[in-house]
């Protein structure tokens, strides 16, 4: 049963260090032997151990994770939601998510904090309103709602924008999906794993995967500064450093990881409704429940697992921003990040065995991680439980590369968001 506070008990540990507070996961100590190890405490790791235990009954789960939950790219994100791709298994794949994300605080007893304010992709000519129509028809197409919305819808939307007439790049309309969002990230990533510990996954922190162990061929266990773990599947779901264990298990990934920055401003009053981003600016916005301005943009294609961004990209981004809505020029910006994104070829993600007998990938998702993490987690689940894809998952097997059944979002995936 869980605990409830009152203001006053609240107040009253904050006083007191916090030291009446029931912990909301266990910090157990590895066994020898697990049924499977799920390699990274991210939101996909979590996930995938949660609709495990609650989907399959699968029940001896550990999670190993060499730092704290969601210290990688679920914490380094800037939370967008969204399922308007173009290609209708995308369309199927993130549209998954969104409706996992819609009952997910109910789900998880756990607030996510997860609002619909809308997500609007604004357009700046007569050419590139011709190919919004097109995506638009193809998200419809493809079971995604979106409506287009011509200068003036859009200014009523998000008045905040640069409509003069003298702008570097005329606002000429927009497509916006109302079902569109934005989460806390801490908080998809703190209800899965409070779930998950409570049907008996073992969340471990702090336990770093230094090698694997392949016996006959197969993959039987993970080396880890705790001392070996062995299990019977596994299945990696570490974004960035996905490649770092391909090279450790011997197998290789179509896959590039960069850094892929962001910014939150000073707390402001309510300017903006609404999730907007543009690619010609390079450059999209959000306003977080706290008042912060939440900034992205592209990604920095000089390939890199490092954790912070650079001057240049930082520049491109931000003079994006002062263009697209030039009322922030003056605002302070309070923090700046980088999270490390794995990108492949056709910029879909890769679900599927790894090559290496036992252990399955979750990976290649680039900058659309967050915004698929319960679809992720379902059908990850699914492929450890059964050996089998989920249907939705299919087509993004890694043997799509050889097949050249490829699904080419680079488009939809548009800048990082």
């Amino acid at each position: 049963m869980t605990k409830t506070y009152s203001a006053f008990n609240i107040i009253k540990e904050a006083f007191k260090g916090h030291k009446g507070w029931s912990p909301a996961w266990r910090s157990p100590k590895p066994k020898a032997q697990y049924e499977v190890i799920i390699i990274g405490g991210g939101g996909h790791g979590l996930a995938t151990a949660y609709y495990l235990a609650k989907n399959h009954g699968v029940k001896d789960i550990a999670i190993v994770e060499k730092g704290w939950l969601g210290s990688g790219n679920t914490g380094r994100n800037t939370t967008a939601i969204r399922s308007n791709y173009f290609y209708p298994e995308s369309c199927a794949l993130y549209d998954l998510s969104v409706r996992l994300y819609e009952k997910l605080s109910i789900e998880l007893n756990y607030n996510v904090m997860f609002s619909q304010r809308g997500l609007m992709v604004v357009f700046h000519s007569e050419a590139e309103m011709e190919m919004a129509v097109r995506g638009m028809n193809a998200m419809m197409l493809g079971g995604t709602d979106a409506r287009l919305l011509d200068a003036n819808e859009v200014k009523q939307r998000a008045p905040l924008l640069n409509y003069r007439a003298d702008a570097r790049y005329p606002i000429h309309g927009a497509v916006i999906q109302e079902r569109g969002g934005t989460a806390r990230h801490d908080a998809v990533a703190w209800g899965y794993a409070r779930a998950a510990d409570a049907l008996g996954v073992d969340i471990i922190q702090n336990c770093e995967v230094k090698d694997v162990i392949i016996e006959g061929g197969t993959m039987t266990g993970v080396e880890t500064n705790l001392g070996p773990i062995r299990a019977s599947r596994f299945g990696a779901a570490i974004a960035g450093h996905s490649s770092v264990l391909a090279r450790m298990a011997g197998y290789q990934l179509p896959i590039h990881s960069y850094a892929l920055q962001a910014f939150v401003s000073e707390p402001l009053k309510p300017v903006i409704d609404v999730l907007a981003f543009s690619s010609t600016y390079g450059a999209y916005i959000s306003q977080s429940d706290k008042g912060g301005l939440v900034i992205g943009g592209g990604l920095d294609r000089v390939p890199s697992y490092g954790q912070k961004g650079n001057m240049p990209m930082q520049e491109n981004v931000l003079s994006g921003i002062v263009e697209f809505a030039p009322a922030l020029a003056k605002v302070k910006l309070m923090r700046h990040w980088a999270g490390i994104v794995d990108v492949t070829p056709d910029s879909s993600p890769l679900i599927g065995p790894s090559g290496v007998e036992g252990l399955y990938i979750n990976c290649g998702w680039g900058t659309g991680g967050f915004k698929a993490i319960p679809a992720g987690g379902y059908l990850f689940a699914h492929l450890l439980a059964t050996g089998s894809h989920h249907e939705i998952s299919r087509p993004f097997d890694p043997s799509r590369f050889q097949s050249a059944q490829l699904i080419d979002e680079g488009a939809a995936s548009g800048i990082a968001h």
